[in-house]
């Protein structure tokens, strides 16, 4: 049984992973947790886990400062960073640090059991088990496929909350470092949809929240969700919403209809 030192300052999410690590492996248990990364400090003064999970975002101390100063304790020691925020810098600066696997929350049990599976199998190597044949071969191949989705999530994740930057297919590509054509394959495969066709929607999508919950004119909705001409985003909003973006605002929105801007802007 391998020892797991798990740090997040929130105490209901700490006790749901505590859970959830339990309930996907039974070769790893929760021994030892720390709702800071101070506190983690003083535990690993005491004792040493064999794995660590620890929240990117918490006071005091943010995970990738624990996670540095941990490294320079204990270079060997696996750590897995969870975070709700899919970011590509924080995911570089984790990479930076060492950290095993960076998850997103909401984790996706699926993916948990194959990082821990991984683990795993390096732990054991560095104990000198070694696994059965059948055992690699099946954790190669589900790697594969975890790998493919978190890197498909994290592109998804990327372009929501960058409705109104460079989104290019080439420029996302050079942020994972992948090829453009191979980024866009593993897209299509993984979702169903071309990456152009996703961007579209989400750039649709955030136009029409932007509509109906804020005051803002409607060339700062075309402009904050990526459409650099407001006439040829009100010609392709109402193409595909059936609706000039005025009366959805008038149907669906929050403000006052003094705020709504005439389709000729």
């Amino acid at each position: 049984m391998y020892k797991v030192l798990l740090v997040e300052d929130e105490t209901v999410i700490r006790h749901g992973l505590r859970e959830l690590i339990g309930q996907s492996s039974s070769q790893f248990e929760v021994t030892g947790e720390a709702a800071n990364g101070m506190e983690a400090l003083e535990y690993l003064k005491c004792d040493i886990p064999d794995l660590m999970f620890t929240d990117i975002r918490m006071r005091e101390m943010d995970g990738l400062t624990l996670v540095s100063k941990v490294k320079e304790m204990y270079p060997d020691l696996p750590v897995v960073i969870i975070s709700g925020y899919g970011e590509f810098d924080y995911a570089r600066k984790a990479i930076e640090f060492g950290v095993y696997k960076y998850l997103l929350k909401p984790i996706e049990r699926l993916e948990l059991v194959t990082t821990l599976d991984k683990i795993k199998l390096a732990l054991d190597h560095r104990h000198g088990i070694s696994p059965s044949p059948s055992q690699s071969a099946m954790l190669n191949e589900s790697n594969a496929g975890g790998d493919t989705r978190k890197l498909i999530r994290d592109v998804k994740e990327f372009v929501k909350l960058h409705t109104d930057s460079d989104l290019r297919l080439q420029t996302v590509a050079a942020r994972v470092h992948l090829n453009a054509t191979y980024l866009s394959q593993l897209f299509k495969a993984e979702t169903g949809m071309n990456y152009s066709e996703y961007v579209s929607y989400t750039r649709m999508e955030r136009a029409k929240w932007l509509l109906a919950n804020t005051r803002l004119k409607i060339y700062d909705v075309a402009r904050l969700s990526g459409h650099q001409s407001p006439k040829h985003f009100m010609l392709v909003f109402k193409q595909q919403v059936g609706l000039t973006a005025g009366d959805y605002r008038d149907q669906y929105g929050q403000a006052g209809s003094e705020d709504r801007v005439k389709d000729d802007v």
